[in-house]
């Protein structure tokens, strides 16, 4: 099953994976996987240092810290490893019970596939149009990490609460 979202009363921007990788699964937390660069670089575009990679504290506060939000568009599905070109069988997430509870007014999408899932399932219910993003998996190496922070910062700027 998909971990429960992270938000709070300051969360306007959520950003929104596909489904936990077996890495992150393993952790029981989001972007486990150690070469994963979410982390990496969320720490960078708010000037703050990297979570240890088994503080999951600190990486729900970095989150609501900085007035964001982050899910999975996926409740459930059938997936091979983790391969988003396998998934099938998919509950998309109940987005309009955490829509209910946190000021959300901005989706990001971390890579193509929970943009599509997103698009289809989830924004006819939100009504908020999602910006899809480079995906920071270890998958997209072609994304150098300074690209992922130029498109991401850009992207996040607006919506970064600065503490």
């Amino acid at each position: 099953m998909s971990f429960a979202p992270v938000y709070g009363p300051r969360s306007r921007a959520l950003i929104l994976g596909t489904w936990p990788s077996p890495k992150s699964r393993e952790m029981a937390f989001y972007y486990g996987h150690p070469q994963n660069r979410f982390w990496p670089m969320l720490a960078a575009l708010t000037g703050e240092p990297v979570p240890a990679r088994e503080d999951i504290d600190a990486k729900k506060q970095l989150i609501l810290r900085h007035g964001l939000a982050l899910w999975d568009t996926l409740e459930s599905c059938t997936i091979t490893g983790a391969s988003d070109a396998s998934i099938k069988d998919v509950v998309p997430n109940d987005i309009a019970a955490l829509l209910a509870k946190a000021p959300i007014e901005a989706v990001f999408c971390n890579g193509a596939t929970a943009y599509k899932i997103y698009c289809k399932y989830l924004q006819p219910i939100s009504g908020i149009a999602a910006v899809k993003l480079p995906s920071t998996s270890p998958a997209n190496a072609a994304c150098r990490p300074e690209k992922l922070r130029e498109v991401w910062g850009a992207a996040l700027a607006d919506w970064l609460i600065n503490v």
